[in-house]
């Protein structure tokens, strides 16, 4: 019985119809390479859609809720005004700028900062069902059918447009439907990813890669600007067809592991999974007793070192990151630059500086780990640096654009920077743990329990920003600057330990340089 377990593991991810057709065609065999560069840009591609679909919302608030700033301080719950208002006090014009019942009343703020934490509260939640799905289906399928799934609730919410609905709850459960979907996209790339490329520089290329986010954003934000003019609707239903195109694409062609399309992994020993320097760790599948064995539960993952405590950071790294994520174009359109006040397209087009310094700041942390082998050390530094860069934003932004444009690339770079290593290179090495002794099917459980705990932070922080900034921006930033400390402060045991190590590795290499009369080095 126990030798089904090998073709099962075979089985459960084909080799995509697309890559069979195209070695049918050249007549030969794709090399391991090329697979690999299949797999990042297809990757790349799919999660920037998801965040290209995300990013919409922020950009529309604005067109929803054009009054906000003025009737913010009369700012009443939602529950006691939109339940229980006239409807004839809550129709609205359909001209851009005329805002969108029910968005538009006293309680918009806060009616769309719930939209935001109706829609990250099941994707956080979703997250962690869909990392346990993950290691025991074939991530392809899975992904595709999230991408298509959010392409369809993402362009459904822009129909309300057409369809005239003014129904606060048709909004909602389509916004938690979407999150539904969006949740198999992260653990399903990070799986993959991981799959395919090993740990030595595991961080720079997570940190080239994940600027997927970034670049999801800014497109997001330049496509939903570009057609507000044409009615908000667009913004919403463009997105959709993209991201659900590239779902077929991703059908189509994205390898799920190497086994799946009998690719060799000694064409490139170095790029192997399971390579770190010199030495080899126990491969994917060494035998057929390691594939039989079971998919890591969720208990079990908890307990791997450094999930809980990457974990919890991420959960106050996410809060600081989809704050800016959601109300960022928000808060530029309603606050002064230099006297004046930008249009809801000149704010959405102006915050894609914050995600070109997340971008920046990705790249950075991931470069930064590789070379000083320490996660915990660089993401808290990064965090600490990120309060400062919040309070000078908030200080000084509104000074004249060019500091605008400045610290907002400045405050994008610390609080994406962490955010992105913690969800890539950390996600990926925990996921590949020397505790699980080789056993592969821990990939997209990890990275679900990380990034679904950070996603909780994600949508508590627009949630909160929602009725906050109804009285207060200052108040929101200094909530957003205590969850950057709090963060950092989480990884004080993580930083402590990998500090230790590294004194110790540094008395141990000197005792050796003293010892050796050449003064040279030997590895230990």
């Amino acid at each position: 019985m126990g030798s089904l377990a090998e073709p099962t593991r075979e089985t459960s991810c084909k080799k995509p119809p697309g890559i069979g057709l195209i070695e049918h065609i050249i007549g030969i065999k794709i090399s391991f390479k090329t697979h690999q560069a299949i797999v990042l840009i297809l990757t790349f591609l799919a999660y920037a859609s998801y965040h290209a679909t995300r990013k919409t919302t922020s950009i529309v608030k604005s067109t929803l809720d054009p009054e906000a700033s003025d009737v913010s301080l009369k700012f009443i719950p939602w529950r006691k005004t939109y339940l229980h208002e006239p409807a004839e006090s809550r129709k609205l014009s359909w001209k851009l700028g005329d805002g969108w019942a029910p968005f538009n009343g006293s309680d918009g703020t806060s009616l769309l900062g719930e939209l935001d934490v109706a829609f990250l509260s099941v994707y956080a939640f979703g997250m962690y069902f869909s990392g346990h799905l993950g290691d025991r289906l074939d991530l392809r399928v899975l992904l595709t059918v999230g991408m298509i799934g959010t392409g369809l609730f993402t362009s459904l919410f822009g129909v309300g447009y057409w369809g005239n609905i003014h129904n606060y709850f048709y909004f909602l459960i389509v916004q938690m439907v979407a999150g539904l979907f969006q949740s198999t996209g992260w653990p399903s790339v990070v799986a993959v990813v991981g799959n395919w490329f090993g740990k030595s520089k595991r961080g720079l290329i997570m940190g080239i890669w994940n600027a997927h986010t970034s670049v999801g954003n800014i497109t997001g934000s330049l496509i939903a600007s570009a057609l507000l003019s044409y009615g908000w609707g667009w913004s919403f239903v463009v997105p959709g067809l993209i991201i659900a195109f590239l779902g077929l694409m991703v059908f189509f062609f994205l390898p799920v592991n190497p086994e799946s399309v009998g690719a060799d992994r000694e064409e490139d020993e170095l790029n192997s999974p399971w390579k770190i320097g010199e030495e080899v760790r126990e491969p994917l599948l060494r035998t057929e007793t390691e594939v039989k064995e079971r998919a890591v539960g969720f208990i079990e993952a908890w307990k791997i070192p450094g999930v809980a405590p990457f974990s919890l950071c991420l959960f106050f790294a996410k809060l600081v990151a989809y704050t800016f994520l959601y109300w960022l174009p928000f808060y530029i359109s309603h606050t002064a630059i230099d006297g004046k006040y930008l249009s809801s397209a000149a704010a959405g087009n102006l915050s894609t500086l914050f995600d070109v310094g997340g971008v920046v700041g990705g790249i950075l942390a991931g470069h930064i780990s590789d070379r000083l082998d320490a996660r915990a050390i660089t993401a808290a530094s990064f965090m600490y640096c990120a309060i400062p860069a919040l309070f000078f934003y908030r200080s000084f932004g509104n000074i004249s654009l060019t500091l605008n444009i400045v610290l907002m690339f400045i405050t994008g770079m610390f609080v994406n920077g962490p955010y992105a290593l913690i969800t890539t290179a950390v996600s990926a090495d925990l996921g590949t743990h020397s505790s699980l002794k080789g056993n592969s099917r821990a990939l997209a459980t990890v990275t679900a329990i990380i990034d679904g705990t950070g996603s909780l932070g994600a949508a508590v922080g627009p949630l909160l920003t929602g009725y906050i900034s109804a009285k207060s921006w200052s108040a929101v930033f200094t909530m957003l600057m205590a969850a950057a400390l709090i963060a950092g402060l989480l990884l004080t045991r993580l930083v402590v330990a990998e500090v230790t190590a590294k004194l110790a590795e540094s008395r141990s290499q000197g005792r050796q340089q003293s010892r050796s009369p050449s003064g040279t080095i030997e590895e230990v």
